[in-house]
């Protein structure tokens, strides 16, 4: 005997929402690509509020900048490595039909004397159109990007951009600005570093530096020194001997009412490290704060470990081995002119000042707390 009908079957079933995300709108997104010394990283996301939702992402070590040390050029081994990576990020941003972008390239096409032909190969072999920024504009990208984490307490600010062809630092003075309005008047340098005549508070830039020091080149100064700990503290020593122009590195500072914000994979390594992360979570890394103290207790496990033991740590890992103590020797000698209470880990830079720049200047974020 066959089975009754169920009442109501003839009906139209009630419309269920299907777990899987709607497809943004292109005319929504934007683009973000950062080609540095070691990798190629890219976001594209849309704006959300007052900050922006990531849609796609891309990063990989490429390391452009291999051999520009002694030869001053870009090898052609390192310049293909490059364009495979280019190519996957322009397979990216046409799949997502994006029309809104910067895509620029630091240091190791800034010093490489063949860095326009290697534009122009790779406008030719992938279409993308890479800028190569100046230093002043590259700071002041990864000012902006980390204006959600500046402290309202806040009175003098350090960012700190530790690369791998160079190191960007910047200076900012905030006391005349209200506790309140402070991240916001850190969002307001997008529009340059020496601010026209505003109604706002206005964040006053004391001074910024970029040293053409990263932790690939530095490391590649030295790395004729076979000793681990005599290579590490020539690092560090010498990357301080660089900081001699930068106005506040003859000024002692308290340590109230300071902070620094330091943005790179070396001070993200470091605080994976200190939080003993068996896998890294930027939740938790993103936003940490951490102390001089801490800091140091990290990088003498470091120089303890060796080469070996680094190789091993699941929070350097095979890549970074190889870089992480040029960084710390970086963020060493800092906190040695600095030392302070609040160094704020910031796990973006670049690309997220290039859309926080974007999309500020098509006034798509809300104003919310910038």
């Amino acid at each position: 005997m066959a089975p009754k009908r169920p009442k109501g079957a003839g009906a139209f079933p009630k419309p269920v929402e299907s777990p899987a995300p709607s497809r943004p709108d292109p005319s929504e997104l934007y683009a973000a690509l950062d080609l540095g010394t070691n990798s190629c990283r890219m976001l594209i996301a849309q704006p959300k509020g007052n900050q922006f939702h990531v849609v796609d992402s891309f990063s990989k070590s490429v390391q452009l900048g291999a051999g520009l040390e002694k030869s001053g050029r870009l090898s052609r081994a390192s310049m293909n490595r490059t364009i495979s990576a280019l190519r996957v990020c322009q397979q990216k941003i046409r799949r997502h039909e994006v029309t809104r972008m910067r895509l620029v390239a630091t240091e190791a096409c800034r010093r490489a004397h063949n860095a326009r032909d290697f534009i122009r190969q790779v406008k030719r072999e992938t279409g993308l159109n890479l800028e190569i920024i100046q230093p002043e504009e590259e700071a002041r990208l990864a000012v902006i990007s980390c204006a959600p984490l500046v402290s309202t307490k806040t009175e003098q600010l350090l960012v700190v951009d530790i690369g791998g062809g160079s190191t960007e630092l910047v200076w900012i003075d905030l006391t005349a600005v209200p506790a309140f309005e402070r991240p916001r008047a850190i969002m307001r340098l997008h529009a340059g570093f020496h601010t026209k005549d505003s109604p706002f508070p206005a964040a006053r830039v004391v001074d910024w530096i970029s040293v053409p020091l990263g932790v690939a080149t530095l490391r590649d100064q030295f790395s004729d020194v076979e000793s681990n700990s005599a290579r590490y503290a020539l690092m560090s020593w010498y990357f301080e001997e660089n900081l001699a122009e930068f106005a506040p590195y003859k000024d002692e500072q308290a340590r109230e009412g300071f902070q620094i914000v330091g943005t790179s994979g070396t001070v993200t390594t470091v605080a994976a490290s200190h939080l003993g992360l068996k896998r890294y979570d930027r939740t938790k890394v993103d936003g940490l704060r951490m102390t001089s103290d801490q800091i140091e207790k990290v990088i003498s496990n470091y120089l303890e470990l060796g080469p070996e033991g680094r190789r091993a740590d699941p929070r350097i890992g095979l890549d970074r081995q190889a870089l992480i103590m040029s960084g710390a020797a970086i963020l060493q000698a800092l906190l040695r002119c600095w030392p302070t209470d609040r160094l704020s880990v910031a796990d973006r830079g670049l690309r997220e000042g290039l859309l926080y720049a974007q999309m500020s200047a098509d006034g798509v974020l809300e104003d919310g707390p910038f």
